[in-house]
């Protein structure tokens, strides 16, 4: 997207702009049926909300930023994780009057929304939350369900003429939630009052009567959407590439809120899916998920910022927790920006997040050179460049670390520095070890890690016949105990030449 002048817009900018120009107050909504763990896929949405009310902030507009939570959506069915036994017979029931399935939390809903609002507030989203289940109950959506109930025919043909499915004779906007069984599933309008704002309903378990608009149901999704466009006024709302289709949800949306609502849609921002490398478009339901939780353990909340707002929301996002992460961090982290988006960057570090100046790769080897120790990391650091740092940042830096450490990174990158010669030193080969003796005489204190490299290189040219990833190895073999380990030059100069010097010079002899 382009400004009038021609210069780059960031996608979130040009959405503002359009929000403006629009001339209706900026409200910005996001949401999420609760129904299982809430993962990074997930994320997209409230984050891509966030970018737009962050740029319609910044141009001095007044903006509101809601979150649904959709905690009346009933429990479509038995999820793998779920015991059966206990779960099968509440199919069907709203998920806020739901049992905890680990009994820490007061309902279903709130087992999987919690964590997912904690991560919010670690990634600094500013959000007003809606539950579902309070909107319904406090009686504010009773005017659109008066609305819905009264222009059920015409509802019914805008779904039948967008999707090409004839709804049934029974179907009503409104499913009523039945007092005798708690499911909101299986029962059906007979009736409604527009002047009392109740239902009557039969349900499937045998029971029928009459029942408050006020926390007595809810409106079908296609419906309740458009319903809550104009409750909540919405003028702008992300939402995943599904809803996007012809003849889809957003697609009936915009007719039910114009012709049902009498309002105006939201500008729509759909986004694609985020995926896991190697593992294919997250899903909850088949347990293919990484959880913002568990990401934020690994990276900075910057980071998880930064990963949706530097790419167009209709671009797919791989997200790779190995060696690719890395480079992500080092993006966020860079103090000059160099190479990045700049608007991206901006928005990933809103709200106080400011770059800790040290490239996360480089902290993970000086980390487990130091062995964590934090003093000890500060040297290590400030030997090979990186002085005048935030001690705070870098301890926190350092926890991020050791969990990906621990959890993601390959094996060359794992590693524990011998405090004696490693046995299988002994079992390098005569030109290695000529190479580690003319390599330790070469090495000085305070050699840089390019410093070190090009010795390195350079000393490796003089063994023509021999290949230079054996040689390399007898470096890591007689440092580590195993053939590969981080870039040869910053490992040697962090852990400190003059050190490595002495450790060659005995692997040598």
């Amino acid at each position: 997207m382009t400004s009038e002048g021609g210069s780059s817009l960031h996608w979130a900018d040009a959405a503002a702009a359009a929000a403006i120009a629009s001339g209706r107050p900026a409200v910005v909504s996001s949401g999420i049926s609760p129904s299982g763990k809430i993962h990074i896929g997930n994320m997209r949405e409230v984050l891509t909300a966030d970018a737009v009310f962050r740029a319609l902030s910044d141009r001095g507009v007044p903006a509101r930023f809601n979150y649904v939570a959709d905690n009346l959506d009933p429990l479509r069915h038995v999820y793998p994780f779920l015991d059966a036994e206990v779960y099968a017979p509440l199919v069907g029931r709203p998920l806020a009057e739901i049992p905890c399935p680990c009994g820490a939390h007061a309902s279903y809903a709130d087992h999987f929304l919690e964590p997912f609002l904690e991560s919010l507030r670690t990634l600094r989203v500013d959000v007003d939350v809606e539950h579902a289940d309070r909107m319904y109950a406090s009686g504010r959506m009773n005017p659109v369900i008066v609305q819905a109930l009264g222009a059920r025919d015409r509802i019914a043909e805008i779904l039948a003429e967008a999707t090409g499915k004839k709804v049934d004779g029974d179907w009503s906007p409104f499913n009523p939630r039945c007092p005798a069984c708690g499911k909101i599933t299986d029962a059906k309008v007979t009736g409604h009052s527009a002047r009392d704002e109740t239902v009557s309903y039969a349900c499937a378990c045998g029971s029928s009567g009459t029942v408050p608009m006020a926390g007595g149901g809810k409106l079908t999704w296609r419906v309740d959407w458009p319903a809550r466009w104009a409750m909540l006024g919405v003028s702008v709302e992300p939402f995943g590439k599904d809803h996007a289709t012809r003849g889809g949800s957003y697609d009936t949306g915009v007719r039910i809120a114009r012709d049902v609502f009498a309002c105006e849609p939201p500008l729509p921002i759909p986004y694609e899916w985020i995926s896991l490398k190697g593992r294919g478009d997250m899903s909850s339901s088949k347990g293919n998920v990484l959880s913002i939780e568990e990401v934020l353990e690994i990276v900075p909340p910057e980071v998880l910022r930064y990963l949706v707002m530097r790419e167009r929301p209709q671009r797919t996002i791989v997200f790779d927790p190995g060696l690719p992460l890395l480079s992500l961090v080092d993006e966020v982290d860079d103090k000059t920006g160099q190479g990045a988006d700049s608007r991206a960057l901006a928005l990933s570090r809103a709200a106080g997040f400011a770059p800790v100046g040290v490239p996360f790769r480089h902290l993970v080897v000086a980390a487990q050179v130091a062995g964590f120790d934090l003093d000890k990391t500060l040297a290590v650091l400030a030997r090979t460049g990186y002085t005048g740092l935030d001690r705070e940042a870098v301890a926190a830096r350092l926890v991020y670390a050791r969990r990906w450490l621990d959890r993601y990174a390959p094996e060359d990158l794992r590693f524990e520095v011998k405090g004696e010669l490693p046995a299988a030193a002994r079992e390098l080969g005569p030109a290695q070890k000529e190479f580690l003796r003319r390599l330790a005489a070469g090495l000085r204190s305070g050699m840089t890690g390019e410093e070190v490299h090009l010795l390195v290189y350079e000393l490796a040219k003089a063994f023509p016949e021999e290949k230079p990833a054996q040689l390399f190895q007898a470096i890591y073999v007689a440092l580590l105990g195993k053939p590969r380990g981080p870039r040869a030059g910053t490992f040697i100069a962090a852990l400190d030449p003059v050190f490595c010097a002495e450790r060659f010079a005995a692997a040598a002899a």
